[in-house]
């Protein structure tokens, strides 16, 4: 049998074992394996940059939820891959070139994609190496990306096939510019969450004839575009205007009416008139369609005036406002102005404000995508975790809109249309064509603008498993079973999937969405290098291991919850890792020389009390894994783990078996408990390979393994309510033989060691306990347990009682099922202990005051800083605690 190192040192190990995986290719699935299966898709990191803490949690959850499905004997797949991410990589890339004193337009087009593909290759490798790092258990075999050429031919056949459908149309509509980025935005790419300080500027349009009519807006500069003035026709201010023309102070030979509107013009808002500018406001876009009004674009794609704009073309939109509103004011039309908050779109990238902007682009039809969609959730057929997203998800699809796919940008899929420069139609074809669909001519040259990236990772649960052919896997694999994701791309993506998926293939994409939540810092504050306080999760592993992170990271998650990641909590899960490798080593340090080369069957008639109690609370913790991971409560299947592994089998199984182990040869008794130490172990080590893979794949393969096992943990059983996985008795009491040591053994053993500890009596000095049981059928275990008790408690003598305790100086604790009682007299100096424990009361009552009245003080409650105000708080309640003790020691002293 391998030695176990003394010290536990993650990075002495985790290369070891990954390479183990690796050589064994211990996670690629085979779709002709047969029997059950299990496949996830893996949310493809885009290619922009290096993973965060946020991609450790998604990819963490994710992981554990394969591993397991693994374990359970399934053919089990994970593919992996990345994303291009078109707008966001095209933006660093260009930042990268600006350093270098260069723009894309320099390159060319040819030249810029070269250069971002060289982008793309740092990147993924790094991305990829990290997925690795983290213990990832993907099927590497079946990596994609999303420009690879399969997944390419499948964005191409999805266009074309939509385009052929009628649910893909070129159109000019109202969309989202942004400056910024050069490009159009879908309305999910806006940012309309930040109400920012405005100001609503007033202006007089005069009315042919005499009088005139006073309008408001954010935007003066739109009013160059102004086509109409909307009022409502009940409006009894207005209706005399209705039909009547108003004078553009700019443009007094434009035609601008007064007309009805009753969906537009509010009476109770303002003054109850509204400046109509149908190419540059959506609701003014819906106005001027149904009115049939005249749609002027005053913007060019840089942010500047267009001719359009009169004697202000040229200027940039910010500085023409100030124009705009100054020659106005000449004029005598300036009506009064006035702050206003307002939200006024912002580029989800680059943060510039966004225009809405009269455009051709090419949409999707979603209202025919979407019925479907809606019935997959709502049928049951599709699972939210947890289920109140599904409110959210069902109000977008309903209200949903077309979706402008069209991005005026160089990196991504190229949309599959070539224009003709003879007839003017345009060919969109699957393959590229050489001429003209319509006319025949070879002058044709392809739209130049390329996708939105969400159009082909709306694809990806079946595009990576060769969709649009019918292949094995994508036959086997689709649909996926669980999708893990965070909740802020239910829209871009999740939404998405499931209308393409469900038209493209007949099928839903996966059987359950899991949201999880945020990580954020110890003070629940979002992460960001801007402040700071962002977590690396390389730097983070490189410090505490791989295992520690992720365990830390599964240990806080619950469906939907944000997460609070602290210095503290890491360290903690380390230190629980640490014990269970120690735990380990002590173990097989003192296993009898037999159980080096093989363990012994058993059964039930072979057990003692401490062997009956540490199997039944393994399968008890077996049974609350198994309830919590069905329900994705991560937290509490750890929480189960944690408290088995650090209370029930280090703290107590390890200690209470000492004496059976000590000598390494502890005959038949020592065998057996070897045994069923080793059994446990293993079965425990297998529930947690999925949170902790790296140190229990280590820590298994030093322990002696059974004839027939699997040479791998990675793919060994994991244990179940109806396979334990490990040869324990599984028909025994569980309740029962919990129940005796925890009521008869640990409770007294614990109470003593509390009163030792609570008077500060050291370990080493002898002290008498006297144990009395508060129902009489725990005397006969409390005896048979005496000797125990004397051992893990450090006493001299332990006596069960008949009746009441001796009345003198004495720690007594009355607990649930015994009354401990420790005699004072040889076990401190009685004197000297009261006066010592009155200083300290005294002290603790007098820092108790001055928090009290701290925290009564408004003004300190007010103005303080919250953290500063709870720690104070916190400390109250210890130091109340604490008193209370104390007087209740000098209570026993009396």
């Amino acid at each position: 049998m391998k030695t176990l190192d003394k010290a536990f040192d993650p990075e002495t190990y985790e290369s070891r074992i990954a390479q183990l995986w690796e050589q064994a290719d211990a996670f690629r699935g085979d779709p002709s394996r047969g029997g059950e299966r299990f496949s996830m898709v893996i949310p493809p990191p885009n290619v922009t940059g290096s993973l965060h803490i946020g991609h450790a949690l998604d990819y963490t959850l994710q992981d554990v939820i394969v591993r397991r499905q693994r374990m359970l004997g399934k053919d089990t797949v994970w593919v992996p891959g990345t994303d291009h991410a078109g707008i966001a990589t095209q933006m660093v890339v260009e930042r990268h070139l600006r350093e270098q004193g260069l723009t894309r337009h320099e390159l060319g087009r040819e030249r810029f994609v070269e250069e971002v593909w060289k982008w793309k290759e740092t990147y993924h490798a790094r991305i990829v190496e990290t997925l690795r790092r983290l213990g990832c258990s993907c099927d590497w075999s079946r990596e994609r990306f999303t420009l690879d050429p399969g997944l390419s031919r499948a964005v191409r056949e999805t266009f074309v096939r939509l385009h052929e459908e009628g649910l893909i149309y070129r159109g000019e509509r109202l969309i989202n510019w942004s400056v910024g980025s050069q490009t159009a935005l879908s309305d999910l790419e806006v940012l309309r969450d930040e109400p920012e300080q405005g100001e609503l500027w007033s202006f007089a349009y005069p009315v042919e004839g005499g009088g005139e009519i006073v309008v408001a807006t954010t935007r003066p500069e739109t009013m160059l575009g102004d086509t109409a003035v909307a009022v409502h026709p009940d409006d009894p201010r207005w209706k005399d205007m209705i039909g009547r023309r108003v004078i553009h102070p700019f443009f007094p030979e434009r035609e601008i009416r007064v007309i009805a509107d009753e969906i537009l013009a509010d009476p109770e808002t303002g003054t109850g008139a509204v400046k109509v500018t149908p190419a540059h406001d959506p609701n003014d876009f819906e106005c001027g369609r149904r009115h049939g009004l005249p749609m002027i674009n005053i913007l060019n794609p840089d942010g500047t005036l267009n001719e359009n704009a009169g004697p202000f073309a040229g200027l940039d939109r910010f500085e023409a406002r100030e124009r705009v509103k100054q020659a106005l004011t000449e004029r005598g039309l300036f009506r009064g102005s006035r702050p206003h908050m307002y939200a006024p779109g912002r580029c989800q990238r680059t943060h510039t404000i966004v225009e809405p902007m009269l455009s051709t682009q090419w949409f999707v039809r979603m209202k025919p995508l979407a019925e479907p969609a809606i019935e997959a959730v709502r049928s049951g057929a599709i699972r939210f975790v947890p289920s109140s997203w599904e409110k959210t998800y069902f109000h977008w699809l309903e209200n949903i809109e077309d979706w402008c796919i069209s991005r005026q940008l160089w990196w991504g899929h190229r949309i599959p249309a070539w224009h003709c420069a003879d007839c003017g139609e345009i060919t969109v074809a699957r393959e590229d064509p050489s001429a003209c669909g319509s006319c025949g001519s070879p002058r044709i040259e392809q739209d130049p603008d390329v996708l939105d990236t969400w159009f082909s990772s709306q694809l990806w649960p079946f595009s990576v498993f060769g969709w649009p052919e019918r292949t094995p896997d994508l036959e086997r694999y689709h649909p996926t079973d669980v999708l893990v994701t965070g909740f802020d791309i239910i829209f871009f993506w999740v939404a998405r999937m499931i209308m393409s998926s469900l038209h493209l293939t007949g099928k839903i994409p996966f059987r359950t969405v899991l949201f999880h939540g945020l990580v954020r810092d110890a003070q629940g504050r979002k992460m960001s290098k801007s402040t700071g306080n962002a977590i690396d999760p390389g730097e983070t592993m490189d410090r505490h291991g791989v295992d520690a992170l992720r365990f830390t990271l599964a240990a806080m998650t619950s469906p939907g919850s944000d997460i609070a990641l602290s210095e503290s909590r890491l360290e903690g899960y380390r230190a629980f890792l640490n014990k269970l490798w120690n735990a380990t080593r002590f173990l097989l340090m003192r296993l009898p020389a037999e159980l080096e080369r093989e363990r012994p069957d058993y059964d039930e008639a072979d057990l003692d009390d401490l062997d009956r109690y540490l199997v039944a609370s393994f399968l008890d913790t077996v049974d609350a894994v198994d309830r919590a991971m069905d329900a994705f409560r991560f937290d509490q299947a750890v929480e189960a783990i944690y408290h088995f592994l650090w209370h029930t089998f280090c703290d107590w199984s390890i200690e209470l078996s000492k004496p059976d182990l000590a000598s390494g040869d502890g005959g038949e008794r020592g065998r057996i408990r070897g045994a069923v130490m080793l059994d446990v172990l293993d079965g425990a080590l297998r529930l947690l390979h999925p949170f902790a893979p790296f140190i229990t794949e280590e820590l298994w393969q030093h322990l002696p393994r059974r004839h027939g096992e699997s040479p791998l943990l990675a793919t060994a059983r994991i244990p179940t309510p109806d396979d334990p996985a490990v040869p324990v008795p599984r028909a025994l009491d569980r309740p029962a033989a919990r129940a005796l040591v925890e009521h008869w053994l640990i409770e007294p053993v614990g109470a003593v060691r509390g009163l030792r500890s609570g008077a500060g009596i050291a370990p080493s000095r002898p002290i008498r306990v006297l144990l009395r049981p508060r129902d009489e059928s725990g005397r006969e275990a409390l005896a048979r347990f005496a000797d125990r008790i004397g051992v893990l408690a450090r006493a001299e003598r332990v006596e069960v009682l008949d009746g009441a305790p001796p009345d003198e100086p004495a720690l007594r604790h009355v607990g649930e099922h015994v009354e401990v009682t420790v005699p004072l007299e040889g076990a401190v100096d009685i004197e000297q202990e009261r006066a010592r424990l009155s200083r300290e009361r005294d002290k603790l009552a007098r820092e108790r005051d001055g928090l009290r009245r701290k925290l009564s003080n408004p003004a300190f409650v007010e103005k303080a800083p919250a953290e500063v105000v709870d720690k104070d708080r916190g400390r109250l309640a210890s130091v109340e605690a604490r008193l209370a003790e104390v007087e209740r020691l000098l209570g026993q002293l009396s």
